[in-house]
């Protein structure tokens, strides 16, 4: 006899449009005694930033960690680009300027 599948439900993080704190729910809250793993959903309603105090109206569902920036209407623009997550294109950006500097000072060995 098989065990079920155990489905864990991705856990969305959710930024302060006020101040850009954003709640992470497999950190949860050290400042409210807010244990890990709890939802956004499951805070109560008096729940506060812990950076500016806004209240739970002024945060924006940003999704769960790892997903692709941006607006979900544009993911298929940009040769693919658009998929990427942050670190992604964050490793793109620097990676290529890391090596066009390499490329740049490799110029002084030419006779």
């Amino acid at each position: 006899m098989s065990e079920p599948a155990i489905e864990t439900p991705v856990l969305d993080r959710y930024e302060c449009r006020a101040c850009g704190y954003v709640y992470e729910p497999e950190k949860g809250d050290d400042t409210h005694d807010i244990p890990s793993g709890t939802t956004f959903a499951e805070l109560p309603i008096s729940w506060r930033c812990p950076v500016c105090s806004a209240k739970k109206t002024a945060f924006a569902n940003i999704g769960p960690v790892g997903t692709a920036s941006g607006f979900k209407e544009n993911l298929g623009y940009g040769l693919g680009v658009n998929n990427l997550t942050p670190t992604q294109k964050n490793i793109l950006i620097f990676g290529a300027l890391a090596l066009g500097f390499l490329f740049f000072i490799s110029l002084y060995g030419l006779q």
